[in-house]
């Protein structure tokens, strides 16, 4: 019989083809390399979440292959609650089959208060619907119940997450850092269905592989790894790379028997959908000079080309900042005085243990003057930054702020159906646009980058990284975040350059 965890019983619960994926075909899973990163920084959140009421006892036990030894951890826990400790932090439970571990398991009376530690925010209570908790839910009646067959009296349940509001000061403050939320009642709703649901899953992983629909479930309450898997015999490109399409209504069109590009003709589109479909269908490109040629008078010299990289610390490191603040650690930027004048290129890479953003602003303020035009690839992501940087200094303020004002975006003729080709895949982000229309200079091909580096998740990893890597590995991952933040901003001169060409 496989073992039933916690993680397994919730997916269960999304999509029973979830579960037994994940047992038998985790390879398949897509990886994300920004939510890998999300869940390396989540163990430091569960590990602070420790101390929040005092002096505590870990379970832990290693076998000698490195796995964990659950049966030790179980036995520890035991005898842990029969000594009277009050506080148990991965407190293990297992019975026939059915294990978990409670994050915090604390003493209350004549019973114990499950506490489950996520790394995601409480962001208020209008956002804490039953819906948008519903994966914490399930998770934590799954743990009530193995703990109630263990004969354990589970008196409270709690959910603790990162405060979005906290500001941190000089020292870190983790009664302030985080958010406690009784999820009693919820949980109530959610455990009357366990014990049906348990046996369930096992009978799906005594079985083959399930057959499922498509469905929300593969985007509800959190997007299913599996779903390319599920959706790998369908004709490419089909009614899922619909450009802003809502993922509901992508199903209902999916199970009409909707799903080619072909079968989708006479629907109700937007403008760019059925640019989408008609382009691809008659193998045909929409290029029109004349909004080209307008959209480019925008764009006077001395021009520049601005990138920036940030990261996203659950916890935050540094005075001021709050829980999954975008810090910006990086930028690149090319640019050209005159026309036809020389390409020239700066940079900034902050080392990885101090507050960059300081430092990062003033040499940014250095090196882009006031009132010149600056370009950025979808600029609402360096207009945000450039405006928290002003709010955290304010006398650089009003120079970031000029620079802000003076973005144009080089997403623009994309977005706005001035340049659309079939090759784009229905995606306007630079690393759809550039290959589609520079197709044979493999030096703009991120997948070619010689790093360790190739993308913004992997970039969002590295960085902090850094500060703990030996002297060559640091310069290797340094070098490596450098040409990728760099090819981002050539990146945009080359498509800049492709709409000049266009234009005429």
């Amino acid at each position: 019989m496989k073992r039933l965890s916690k993680s397994r019983y919730t997916a269960f619960c999304q999509c029973p083809k979830n579960l037994w994926l994940k047992v038998y075909k985790s390879e398949e899973a897509a990886v994300d390399e920004a939510l890998q990163a999300r869940f390396k920084q989540g163990n430091k959140v569960g590990d602070l979440a420790m101390g929040l009421f005092g002096e505590y006892k870990e379970a832990q036990a290693e076998n000698p292959d490195g796995s964990l030894d659950l049966s030790l951890m179980v036995e520890q826990t035991r005898l842990w609650m029969e000594e009277g400790v009050k506080n148990i932090c991965e407190a293990s439970f297992a019975i026939d089959g059915h294990y978990c571990a409670v994050d915090i398991l604390r003493r209350n009376g004549d019973g114990w208060d499950i506490y489950e530690v996520k790394s995601s925010t409480y962001k208020g209570e209008k956002s804490d619907t039953p819906k948008h908790l519903l994966v914490y839910t399930r998770d934590i009646a799954y743990q009530k119940w193995v703990l109630t067959q263990c004969g354990v009296k589970v008196n409270g349940c709690y959910l603790v997450r990162l405060n979005k509001f906290y500001v941190r000061g000089k020292e870190l403050d983790i009664q302030e850092l985080f958010h406690v939320k009784n999820m009693d009642e919820l949980v109530a709703d959610e455990y009357v269905k366990v014990e049906s649901n348990v046996a369930l899953a096992q009978k799906v992983l005594l079985g083959d592989e399930p057959v499922e629909p498509i469905g929300m479930h593969c985007h509800e309450p959190y997007d299913c790894g599996f779903f390319g898997y599920c959706t790998d015999g369908i004709v490419n490109p089909n009614v899922f790379n619909l450009y802003r399409m809502n993922f509901r209504k992508k199903c209902e069109l999916y199970n009409q028997g909707k799903i080619s590009f072909e079968d989708l003709l006479g629907e109700k589109l937007s403008e760019i959908q059925q640019l989408q479909i008609d382009t691809h269908l008659n193998n045909t490109e929409l290029v029109t000079p004349q909004e080209i040629r307008e959209f480019l008078k925008n764009l006077t010299y001395p021009l520049y080309f601005l990138d920036f990289e940030t990261m996203q610390t659950p916890v935050p490191e540094f005075e001021g900042t709050r829980p999954y603040q975008q810090i910006t650690f990086q930028y690149s930027l090319h640019w050209i005085e005159e026309e036809g004048g020389k390409l020239k290129h700066s940079d900034y890479l902050g080392d990885s243990i101090n507050d960059p953003r300081r430092e990062l602003a003033e040499k940014l303020c250095r090196e882009i003057p006031k009132g010149v035009c600056t370009t950025a690839y979808n600029r609402g992501f360096e207009c945000g930054r450039l405006r928290e940087l002003a709010a955290a200094y304010p006398d650089l303020a009003d120079h970031l702020i000029d620079i802000a004002d003076h973005i144009v975006d080089l997403i623009e003729p994309f977005r706005k159906k001035m340049v659309y080709l079939p090759e784009m895949n229905s995606s306007f982000s630079i690393k759809h646009v550039l290959p589609a229309l520079q197709p044979d200079d493999p030096e703009l091909d991120y997948t070619n980058l010689d790093g360790s580096v190739h993308n913004g998740g992997e970039a969002m990893t590295i960085y902090p990284q850094i500060a703990t890597m030996s002297p060559a590995d640091a310069d290797y991952a340094r070098q490596s975040l450098l040409k990728y933040c760099c090819l981002d901003t050539l990146a945009m001169v080359k498509v800049w350059e492709k709409l000049k060409e266009m234009a005429e």
